[in-house]
C-alpha cells in the first residue's frame, strides 16, 4: 500500500488499534473520521509519535450523506476505503424495538453504503480501487438473539458482493473479511475473558484486511473471507 490513499473508518476503535498501526506500517496515506476525542487519545497511546502524525483525523459522522460525500471529496483521491465502522446488538426479536434494528442496519448497513457509494465514483474516476467491509460469521451463520446483527451484516456481505461484480472490468475490488469474535477491550468486558485466547486478534485480522487492500489480491473480488480462530 505504498503511497496509496487510504480511507480508514473505525480506525480509533477496538479491531482499528490492530488494523491502523500495520496499515501505517505498509506505508498509506491514511484518513481516519472519527466522532471521540477520548479513542483518538487511546491509538495516540498505541502508536509511535512519527507514526501517529501519518495520520489525518477528521471528525465526521458517517451516517450523515452530505457528511461522507464532503469527506471523501475533500481527499480528491480515495485508492482503498477500509471500512470498520459497525456496532453490535442483541437481545430476542419479539423484544427488541424498532429503534435498536434500524440503529443496527444504520451502524453497518447503511454507513457501507454510504462510504462505498462515495469512494467508488473517487475510484471510477482514478480507474483504481480497494474496498474492504468487515461482515461477521453472522453474516453465513446466524445465531439466536442477533436478528438485527446477522442481518445487517449479511447485507454488508451481499452489498460488496454486488459492488464486486458491477467493478470486475475496472481495476477495483470490493471484498469482506467474517470475523467471529474479535478480542477487543469491549467484548472482553461483554463476555469475559475466560476464551479469549481463542477469539481472533485485531492483529491477525489486520493481516487479512491489508492482503484484500493490497495489489497481491488484484484478482479477488466478492469474496468474504472466513476468519473465525478457534471459536
Amino acid at each position: 500500500m505504498e503511497g496509496k490513499q487510504v480511507l480508514l473508518t473505525g480506525g480509533t476503535g477496538g479491531l482499528g488499534l490492530g488494523v491502523t498501526p500495520e496499515v501505517i506500517k505498509q506505508g498509506a496515506k491514511v484518513t481516519i473520521p472519527y466522532r471521540d476525542e477520548t479513542e483518538v487519545k487511546r491509538l495516540k497511546d498505541k502508536l509511535a509519535p512519527t507514526d501517529f502524525e501519518k495520520i489525518r483525523f477528521v471528525k465526521a459522522d458517517l451516517l450523515d450523506e452530505n457528511v461522507v460525500k464532503q469527506l471523501v471529496n475533500d481527499l480528491n483521491k480515495v485508492d482503498i476505503l477500509i471500512h470498520l465502522m459497525g456496532g453490535f446488538s442483541m437481545g430476542e426479536t419479539h423484544q427488541q424495538s424498532y429503534e435498536d434494528w434500524k440503529s443496527s442496519i444504520d451502524l453497518n448497513l447503511n454507513s457501507t453504503f454510504l462510504l462505498c457509494k462515495y469512494c467508488l465514483g473517487a475510484m471510477y474516476k482514478s480507474g483504481y480501487g480497494r474496498i474492504v467491509t468487515v461482515g461477521s460469521r453472522g453474516a453465513v451463520q446466524p445465531d439466536a438473539n442477533l436478528a438485527s446483527y446477522c442481518a445487517s451484516k449479511a447485507g454488508v456481505v451481499a452489498l460488496t458482493k454486488s459492488i464486486a461484480e458491477e467493478t470486475k472490468e475496472y481495476n477495483i475490488t470490493a471484498n469482506s473479511v467474517l470475523p467471529s469474535v474479535i478480542d477487543t477491550p469491549a467484548n472482553r468486558e461483554a463476555m469475559g475473558e475466560e476464551n479469549a485466547s481463542k477469539w481472533v486478534s485485531p492483529d491477525s485480522l489486520a493481516q487479512v484486511i491489508c492482503f484484500l487492500a493490497s495489489e497481491e489480491a488484484k484478482d479477488l473480488r466478492g469474496a468474504a473471507i472466513p476468519v473465525y480462530g478457534q471459536v
